[in-house]
This record gives C-alpha cells, sequence and structure tokens, in this order.
C-alpha cells in the first residue's frame, strides 16, 4: 500500500495494488467515487477510512482526452452531466435531474463523464476503453480468456444471442468469438482488430474511417439507425456516410432469400434512389433486386410478414407488391388517412378490401402479430356475438338472430321513429339507426352494436391480448371516464374497461357530426386545437381534410399507445349512427325506457 496524492480529496489517499488488500482494508462493497461503479484494485482509498475510492484509471483519467474516434472536438472531464433541457426531469422533491446517456454503452450516467459540446457523453471507463482500442493497447484484454461460440463459461449461448451484444458492432455476442473481460465491456476479438480505415465499394470518394455514431445516422447499406448506444461505424463525416461494421463486412455479392417471395434478392452495385416495391417509401442506401420480378427492394423489408394480425383491424392482413385500382372503393391507409400508392407495396384485408401502408400498420412492434400458419384459422375473426342467425331477407341481412348476451331472439327493425324514446342497452345512445329489439323484454340493440366481436383488438389499447365483450357490471371507462352498466370491451391482463361509444368512435372510419356536414376521420399524431373545447395542444383529433373543423371533447385521458408513444387524444362521441338530440342519461348511464 502506498501513499499518493489526494485527486482532489480532503484527505491523503492510499494506492492499493491487489484485490487481497482491497478485502483486507474496505468493510463492504463500496463504489468508485468517479464512475460509480464497484471498486476493484487497482484504486485509491481515503488514509483516514471517510469512505472515497476512485478506481486507479479513474483518478489518472485526463482532464481532457483528443479520441481517435471522434476527430471534430475533445472530450472533456466534467464532475457531473452537462444540463439538458430536453432530457431533464426532477424528483419527487422538485429537484433537477439530467438524464444523461452514454453514448457508447448506452447506459446513463450520473458521475464524472467525457463531454463533447456536440453532445456527446461517455463514462470515463467507456470513452478509456475505446481510447485505448484505438491506440492498440488492450492491456486489460491481456489476462482474459477468448470465448468461442457455442461455448460461454457464466452464460449459456441461448442468453446470450437474447441480452449480450458486443459494444463495437452490437452484433450478438455470442455470434463470434470474444473477450468478457470483469470491467463489464464485451467485445468480439475482431472489434478489437478492426483497420482504422476503409476503403468501400458503397462510397468511393472518400475512404472510411473508424469513429463514434455520434451523429446516430442510419447505415447506407440495412437503412438501420443505431441499435441502443452508437458503437462504432465506419463513416464518412464530410459525407455524412455511415455504414455498420457488420454491414462493411459483408461480401458485395450477397443473395438473400425470402418468405414472402418465390425468388431470392440479389443486393444491387450501385448507389442510386429508388422507390421499394415492399413499402412504397423511398430509398437512398443499397437496394436488393428481384430480376424475375423487376422488384427492387430495402434489405429490410425482404423479411416482411406475408400475414399479420393488426391492433388496427378485425382481419387478417395480406402483404402485396402492387394492386390494381379497380380492387378498392377508397385507396386511403385506414391509418394515416393519406392515399396508399398501389403500384407499390402494401397490406390489404381480402375480406373488407380496406389498404394500409407498410410503415403504418409495421411502425409499433407491439401492434402487430406475424401469422406463421396460412390456413388456421385466427380464433379472433371466428368468435361472432351472434350465435344464431334464423331468418334473413333478400339482400342477405340477418332479420332474426340469437345474441349471445341475451337468452331471447332478436329482430331487426328500421323503423326508428317509433323507437325515439328508446335507447341501445350496449352503448346507452338513442335508437337512431337500424336495430335490433326484443319482443319479450323491452331489449334493444344497435345493429352495429349487435354485430360487434366478442373479442376485439384496438389500436388505442397497450396490451396484446385481445379485449372481451363484457355486460352486467358497472365500469368505468378507461377512455372517457364516465360510469355505465352497459356493454364494455374488457381487456383481461389490466381489467381495464372501454365502452362501446369509445369503441366505435374510435374504430378506424370516418364518423359523422352533428353540427359539421361533412365526416370526420381520427388522425393519432396530429396537434392542433379543439375547436368545441377550445383546449389547445391536444395531440389527437377528428379533422376534415387538412383543417381541424369540429371536435366534441369530452375527456383528456392521457394513454399509452402501443407501450410506446404517449399521447392525449379526446373521444368524439357523435358517431354516424347517433344523434345528440333528446339524448338522456342517469349517473351510471342506465338508458331510460
Amino acid at each position: 500500500m502506498e501513499e499518493s496524492n489526494n485527486y482532489d480529496h480532503q484527505h491523503p489517499l492510499l494506492l492499493i495494488l491487489n484485490q487481497e488488500q482491497l478485502i483486507d482494508y474496505q468493510s463492504g462493497v463500496t463504489d468508485c467515487s468517479r464512475c460509480g461503479e464497484k471498486v476493484s484494485a487497482p484504486c485509491f482509498c481515503c488514509a483516514q477510512h471517510c469512505g472515497f475510492y476512485l478506481h486507479k484509471v479513474c483518478a489518472e483519467a485526463p482532464s481532457e482526452l483528443n479520441h481517435p474516434f471522434h476527430h471534430d472536438h475533445p472530450l472533456l472531464l466534467m464532475q457531473k452531466p452537462p444540463d439538458s433541457d430536453s432530457d431533464s426531469d426532477s424528483d419527487s422533491d422538485g429537484e433537477f435531474i439530467c438524464e444523461c446517456i452514454c453514448d457508447f454503452c448506452d447506459e446513463r450516467c450520473e458521475e464524472f463523464i467525457y463531454h463533447c459540446c456536440c453532445g456527446l457523453d461517455f463514462h470515463i471507463k467507456c470513452a478509456l476503453f475505446t481510447f485505448n482500442i484505438a491506440e492498440n493497447n488492450l492491456k486489460e484484454l491481456e489476462h482474459v480468456t477468448l470465448q468461442h461460440p457455442l461455448i460461454s463459461t457464466e452464460n449459456r449461448t441461448e442468453e446470450l444471442e437474447d441480452v449480450s451484444k458486443c459494444l463495437g458492432c452490437w452484433e450478438p455476442l455470442a455470434k463470434y468469438t470474444h473477450f468478457s473481460p470483469d470491467c463489464g465491456f464485451n467485445l468480439h476479438e475482431k472489434c478489437t482488430k478492426l483497420p482504422f480505415k476503409l476503403n468501400h465499394v458503397w462510397h468511393r470518394k472518400h475512404p472510411l474511417v473508424l469513429q463514434f455514431n455520434s451523429q446516430r445516422l442510419s447505415c447506407k447499406i440495412c437503412g438501420e439507425t443505431s441499435r441502443m448506444g452508437s458503437g462504432f461505424v465506419y463513416g464518412c463525416s464530410a459525407c455524412k456516410f455511415v455504414v455498420h461494421i457488420e454491414c462493411a463486412s459483408q461480401s458485395p455479392l450477397q443473395v438473400i432469400k425470402s418468405t414472402n417471395h418465390e425468388h431470392p434478392f440479389t443486393v444491387f452495385l450501385r448507389q442510386v434512389p429508388f422507390t421499394c416495391d415492399a413499402c412504397g417509401t423511398e430509398g437512398n442506401h443499397v437496394a436488393y433486386t428481384c430480376g424475375t420480378c423487376n422488384i427492387i427492394i430495402h434489405k429490410n423489408c425482404i423479411s416482411l410478414p406475408r400475414i399479420i394480425k393488426s391492433k388496427w383491424h378485425d382481419h387478417r392482413l395480406l402483404h402485396t407488391y402492387f394492386h390494381h385500382i379497380e380492387d378498392f372503393r377508397v385507396l386511403d391507409c385506414i391509418i394515416c388517412h393519406d392515399e396508399v400508392n398501389t403500384e407499390h407495396g402494401s397490406y390489404y384485408c381480402s375480406k373488407c378490401t380496406v389498404i394500409f401502408h407498410v410503415k403504418c400498420v409495421m411502425k409499433d412492434k407491439d401492434s402487430y402479430e406475424i401469422v406463421e400458419n396460412e390456413d388456421e384459422e385466427s380464433p379472433d375473426e371466428s368468435v361472432s356475438s351472434i350465435t344464431k342467425v334464423l331468418e334473413r331477407n333478400d339482400a342477405g341481412e340477418a332479420t332474426v338472430i340469437q345474441h349471445f348476451k341475451h337468452i331471447h331472439y332478436f329482430i331487426l327493425s328500421d323503423r326508428v321513429g317509433e323507437y325515439d324514446d328508446k335507447c341501445c342497452d350496449g352503448c346507452l345512445l338513442p335508437i337512431v339507426a337500424s336495430f335490433y329489439y326484443c319482443t319479450q323484454c323491452d331489449f334493444f340493440l344497435h345493429k352495429v352494436c349487435a354485430e360487434l366481436p366478442k373479442v376485439k383488438h384496438v389500436w388505442h389499447h397497450r396490451c396484446r391480448p385481445a379485449l372481451v365483450l363484457t355486460s352486467n357490471e358497472v365500469f368505468e371507462c378507461v377512455r372517457c371516464l364516465c360510469l355505465s352498466n352497459a356493454f364494455a370491451y374488457k381487456c383481461e391482463e389490466c381489467e381495464q374497461c372501454t365502452c362501446l361509444r369509445c369503441i366505435i368512435a374510435l374504430t378506424p372510419g370516418a364518423r359523422t357530426c352533428l353540427g359539421h356536414k361533412h365526416p370526420l376521420l381520427f388522425y393519432t399524431e396530429y396537434k392542433g386545437r379543439c375547436v368545441a373545447c377550445g383546449k389547445d395542444d391536444i395531440t389527437g383529433l377528428f379533422r376534415y381534410i387538412q383543417k381541424v373543423i369540429f371536435v366534441m371533447y369530452v375527456k383528456s385521458v392521457e394513454i399509452q399507445i402501443f407501450g410506446f408513444t404517449i399521447v392525449q387524444y379526446v373521444i368524439l362521441l357523435l358517431m354516424s349512427i347517433v344523434s345528440l338530440v333528446n339524448i338522456r342519461s342517469s349517473n351510471l348511464g342506465v338508458p331510460l325506457k
């Protein structure tokens, strides 16, 4: 044990050279006062036993670091992360907290960091570890045993595939021979020996330099942005050109088989702008082509599933590379309401002849499931609320039915005027459109309410399981916050209920509204002012074309769509089957008959 300078500490420090000395000296598990991680030898400790410890590498970290992987500016050592308005928050006492994430390992920074004025932040160990990689000075790896693919001394390969990633290229750790030193870094052996400069066929103007992906640019070969932290990439700063290490090492003559197309795709050996025939969006990176079918697509779109089950629709959706215009009455995407170009790829429902942009329906991974067995019937599509049809008219409409929520038969009627004092027992709104009624017990259901399925996926509920149609219980609707004892869709996972009015109002499609002559569509990401209640900055509104015309504001509710995006939205209770004239309700929403 040697005495050393105090490194800005009020007491003298002792240098501990090995782990045995550290165990004898410390009273328990302690953390480094600079990096915040568990302290290990060699390290400095306070001679007065005040609990101050420093890793030797943290204590000797230079105040300014000219990093080979970031030539733009020097990295400056700072005691605390810099203030950031965009990433800041407050704790329970109202104290300001800065949320700072390391741009290499993607973990939170709380203590000393290296910071660059361009916005990069690194843990001390991350900055110095990558600096040593650049300088080929990896002394801490000299005594670490290499672990080979399919062989792991601590973890099973399956666990590594799912959890551990190489901090250099962010590929699965178990894919190649790798190091797993005690410092917490997992690194492929090949990533410690990467050439600093690379001449690549995809960028012939300048050599590509090994660097941090500080601007989080997307790879020009695969089109993906950085996975978690920036890791290493090969890039040209002048041209803002970036390729992932894994993509840069692949053979330029790639042939990839597709599960959604009968022929393989071959990489196109020129970087040219194109419109992807699978998703319909523009591409400015490497394309893949099918010479037989004259199709050009993104690399990621090769793996697009052929059939999916989406929260946006009750039936399965199929992918196709093109459509004929006459196949659809309306070519607008059900989600964003913009027109779908049928000359390129899209998802569609063969039963309802509705169409979706690929980017819209695949935007959130939790919003859809891939259908592996095309011949197997989806259980959600086969569960109808109408258990038996006893009679049909000449038009094929079911005129006498048995509904699973009622013991007697229902009869179809359009004599609205005779029952203008009645309400639907499903949604509690007036009878103003075609309806079913029971002659024995004065029970009424709108036709649209009676035809709702027993189970239903909805886009505005975050849980993956479908909602189940229920009744005979008092509930509070999670969307409009109204109490009711009518029909509802209930999530068996979180036990939240949504009333039929909100289910129908937020079902994709046009809605009519008292007080406005045009049909309204719900835009999930549109932000503006509600002209009905005057509230500003509401995200999610019913609109007509490019202008917000009329919105009936009921409640403002914060929800988490698909587990990712927090939005505020307002619910329109005026639907195509509903008029607000002479509406009556009780405190619990029980229909007045």
